[in-house]
């Protein structure tokens, strides 16, 4: 139980942390504003890039793996549209967000944190896979059905190249690329070059956590939606048990890279979920909600995962091969 404690006072003990100075200092949202910059831009790059680059390439082309992933990450999103899409009477802008609500889970901030505390620093490789390709699709299939929707007026050009604009400049994906080109080439990170990643790489955990009790302290809950009855459950059980066995039915992975899907699988609902919310004028309130909600849901879920996970009581792969 000490080793479970263990880990979980340092993940869940830095939110909390963030979120009782944020209580304490009273100071405004945007004061975190280059704290988040930081994170985005410099902390969590430098940490994907120190490990993809130094990762043969043959573990990073997975394609199995990512297929089964994206197949249960959007077979959940399809699941909690509809049923938004029947909650709202048709409405497709809402059922949008709250699919998001329900598959789009907080793997920028707490995945890679989560599962190089449990899991070491091999987990960091399909935290980086699984983060590029369901982030490339979340930015390309939310923008077009809120276009659908009609709440954004918006060309179909302009559509598409703002889309692809946000795939092709984001931080971590720009920093996945290039640890993957290094990774190929075979190039070593030069020596002071490499020190200094490697400092930036080990601030990333402690200050995304941080932040992220910060921004819950600064977003309180007004109201608790009808719809969190369903899209708590579907986000904190329901899609890491799909994960968890899509992935043992479909093949005989690394078991660092099954519980690493399952992990990311368990995380509650990312902040950017109320991000998107709020720039399509869309079910704001309620996003911030379900962010707030999932998150201190998440304290049992993910420990008891954890739990599963370290003693064994889980195993890696449910039908292994014979």
């Amino acid at each position: 139980m000490l080793d479970i404690l263990g880990l979980i006072l340092p993940l869940f003990g830095l939110i909390v942390i963030g979120f009782v100075t944020a209580r304490i200092t009273r100071q405004p949202l945007e004061a975190a504003g280059w704290l988040n910059t930081f994170i985005i831009y410099i902390a969590l790059p430098a940490l994907f890039f120190k490990l993809l680059s130094k990762t043969p390439v043959d573990q990073l082309a997975s394609w199995e793996f990512i297929a089964s992933n994206i197949l249960v990450t959007y077979g959940i999103f399809i699941f909690t549209f509809v049923l938004g899409l029947i909650a709202s009477r048709g409405n497709i802008a809402e059922g949008t967000i709250q699919g998001l609500a329900g598959a789009y889970g907080n793997i920028g901030y707490m995945g890679p944190a989560i599962a190089i505390l449990a899991l070491g620093e091999k987990a960091a490789i399909p935290v980086a896979i699984i983060f590029c390709f369901e982030n490339i699709l979340h930015f390309a299939l939310a923008p077009a059905l809120i276009a659908v929707s009609g709440k954004q007026k918006q060309s179909a050009g302009r559509l598409i190249a703002d889309v692809v604009r946000k795939i092709l400049f984001h931080p971590f994906i720009i920093a996945t690329a290039v640890g993957v080109g290094f990774a190929i080439l075979e190039w070593p990170a030069p020596e002071p070059l490499q020190r200094l990643i490697d400092y930036l790489a080990q601030a990333a955990a402690p200050c995304a956590l941080f932040a992220m009790g910060v921004t819950l302290a600064l977003r309180p809950l007004k109201r608790v939606p009808l719809a969190l009855g369903y899209i708590v459950p579907i986000k904190l059980v329901v899609h890491p048990a799909a994960m968890y066995f899509g992935l043992s039915y479909v093949g005989d992975f690394e078991p660092v890279w099954v519980f690493a899907a399952v992990l990311l699988a368990a995380l509650p609902t990312a902040t950017n979920v109320f991000v998107m919310a709020q720039q399509y004028g869309v079910w704001v309130e309620r996003a911030t909600a379900s962010v707030l909600v999932t998150t201190a849901m998440s304290v049992l879920t993910v420990s008891a995962l954890l739990y599963g996970v370290t003693t064994g009581l889980i195993p890696p792969d449910w039908w292994p091969a014979q």
